[in-house]
């Protein structure tokens, strides 16, 4: 069984993106990790270059910046990258903010070799850990998505949908089956004036610069109003280092968080049956 690995890549230093603990995280799975980098305005290919594996390639690309509705630009670039892997199995895809845990790689590598042979399976997708404000918190409201499919069959006709936040075949939606693992997803915890950077820049792939102007603030705060819950689990030993340089404080008070009557009862359903009213699925559990 073959697995390659993929990521696409750009000012992932300016925007303080884990990529390198990412990029690590995946490494053990894979026979093979291709990294595509855009051009940037640092040093986002050196820092990817002194990972200095033998299983990393990095491939050069040039993004096309004028694509800005849509995220366009990201399923563009993860299209390219997706037709130039190598033939394997199964293609692992993590986005630079995207994490596993060593915890989860036996129920993985199993559910791999479960169903590589299984041509019904076209991929698998994952359980997610928003962490918001701090690596002590994770987002438990009804915006932060549950699922996602992160490992996907190589065939041509497997595409990233819409801004490569999952992807779908000749239009319709995967035939994924439970991976059994997690993915950490750190893209709301860095230093304040760091996630500044990171909206700034992310929103160019969507909008103008005046709606960037209008929608991203000079100084950033990390909100308390949406429901969170500590996390009492441990964090992939890649990114250790990484949690002991948190140097900002985020002050939050569940007591202080007020939620319409609405949702109370949309969570109080998910709680007691699992069951997700109105969940937006970009894949189909067989």
């Amino acid at each position: 069984m073959r697995v390659v690995g993929f990521m696409i890549l750009r000012n992932g230093v300016k925007m303080d993106y884990p990529f390198r603990e990412a990029i690590l995280s995946a490494l053990p799975l894979c026979e093979v990790f291709y990294v595509a980098v855009g051009q940037s305005e640092d040093d986002t290919r050196t820092a990817v270059a002194a990972l200095n594996d033998p299983r990393l390639v990095i491939l050069d690309s040039q993004w096309d910046l004028s694509l800005r509705q849509g995220g366009a630009v990201l399923a563009q670039e993860t299209n390219k990258l997706l037709d130039q892997l190598p033939p394997c199995d199964w293609a692992l895809y993590l986005q630079a903010d995207e994490v596993l845990h060593e915890a989860d790689y036996p129920t993985l590598q199993a559910s791999l070799k479960l169903y590589a042979n299984d041509l019904r399976v076209e991929g698998l997708v994952f359980d997610y850990l928003h962490f918001y404000g701090s690596y002590r918190w994770v987002g438990a409201s009804r915006r932060w998505y549950r699922r996602e499919v992160r490992v996907i069959r190589p065939w041509a006709d497997i595409r990233a949908y819409r801004d490569a936040q999952g992807f779908r075949r000749a239009g319709r939606k995967l035939r994924v089956k439970p991976s059994g693992a997690r993915i950490f997803h750190y893209g709301w915890v860095r230093p304040p004036e760091k996630q500044r950077t990171k909206l700034q820049e992310l929103h160019r792939y969507w909008h103008d610069e005046t709606w960037i102007a209008q929608h991203v603030p000079e100084h950033f705060v990390y909100e308390g109003n949406d429901r969170l819950v500590p996390f009492s689990g441990t964090h992939p030993a890649v990114m250790q280092e990484r949690i002991r340089q948190e140097n900002w404080h985020f002050a939050y008070d569940p007591a202080q968080v007020k939620r319409p009557l609405p949702e109370r009862l949309l969570e109080w359903i998910e709680k007691h049956t699992g069951w997700r009213p109105g969940e937006f699925r970009n894949y189909r559990l067989i």
